[in-house]
């Protein structure tokens, strides 16, 4: 049984990408195109989620993420709470279990929650009463879903269709929950090749099985790609040392004006933040005709407005 959906199939949770039927994902993509507009109203607001209460439960620092989210869930009209774990129960020693039922308690319609622990979302989904929808906001090396898909909607926006591109993931992808949802996303859709580009010590051990191609050469994994998706280092995942310096990784792995030019000439540049210049990316790249990493936060509003519009069972602005 997949815990994310109801009998019905429609969505219930949003709790990873990894077998997400390809239609729900292209509902939520084209649910989102219809939000898209909402942003550039007079009065930001539609009235679907009225009376709706949604908690922001982030065990874990998030300042992109938290605010699209409570952006989200105001532009649909929803009552909006933000737990600041630091001062909550939990700093006393409340499981997560206790500090759920509390806020469930005061009728909560849904949790979004981000959590340092992988699987922690769905621990808590299945816990919820029925009428409660989870959305996982990151889970610790596990799954980032949302940021997949406002990947995934910024590539669509950008490229149209996904069965004609190649698609390059630079980086730390083995300490990555955005990489994990944005491969699951990318051959769900159909992309026929997809890359994983980075040291071996970076790399998951047969990330091949995954779908995708494994590079340790920047310059051949890039080489006619449309779409190049660039990593941050996450340094505080990371145990031991698996990189000689920053200097060094940007050298070899840094994406530079001189690098890019071996992918196609129209190919787009991608970050989910929070960005390392001088590290993984080059200002001149990040700040280029060829990135699309400002635009990708302005659709994550749209997309999770998206999600949280499906899990409540309207879905039009």
């Amino acid at each position: 049984m997949n815990l994310q959906l109801a009998e019905d199939g429609r969505l219930r949770h949003l709790l990873t990408l990894d077998g997400l039927p390809r239609a729900i994902i292209t509902q939520i993509l084209d649910t989102a195109e219809s939000f898209m507009d909402v942003g550039e109203r007079e009065v930001k607001k539609v009235p679907l989620l009225r009376g709706k209460s949604i908690f922001n439960l982030f065990f874990e620092p998030s300042t992109r993420t938290r605010t699209t989210f409570e952006i989200a869930a105001k532009r649909l009209s929803a009552d909006v709470v933000n737990l600041n774990i630091a001062t909550s129960s939990q700093t006393k020693g409340e499981a997560i279990l206790d500090t759920v039922d509390n806020l469930a308690a005061m009728h909560a319609d849904m949790f979004i929650v981000r959590h340092a622990q992988s699987g922690a979302a769905h621990f808590i989904a299945r816990h919820v009463a029925p009428h409660i929808s989870v959305v996982n906001a990151g889970d610790g090396r596990h799954a980032h879903p949302t940021q997949g898909l406002l990947d995934m909607f910024t590539i669509r926006r950008y490229k149209g269709e996904f069965h004609n591109l190649t698609v390059a993931i630079v980086g730390d992808v083995l300490h990555s929950r955005v990489a994990r949802s944005q491969i699951h996303a990318l051959t769900t859709l159909g992309v026929p090749e997809v890359r994983v580009i980075g040291p071996k010590t970076l790399l998951p051990a047969g990330v091949e099985q995954m779908g995708v191609r494994a590079f340790h050469d920047m310059e051949a994994g890039l080489a006619g790609c449309d779409v190049v998706i660039m990593l941050r280092l996450q340094n505080e995942r990371m145990k031991g040392a698996r990189l000689p310096s920053a200097q060094e990784y940007f050298k070899f792995f840094g994406l530079t004006p001189e690098k890019l030019a071996l992918a196609k000439p129209d190919a787009i540049v991608m970050h989910p933040g929070p960005m390392n210049r001088g590290v993984e990316i080059a200002s001149e790249v990040a700040d280029g005709p060829q990135s699309v990493i400002l635009p990708q936060v302005t659709y994550g509003i749209a997309v999770r407005m998206a999600v949280m519009a499906m899990l409540a069972g309207g879905a039009t602005a």
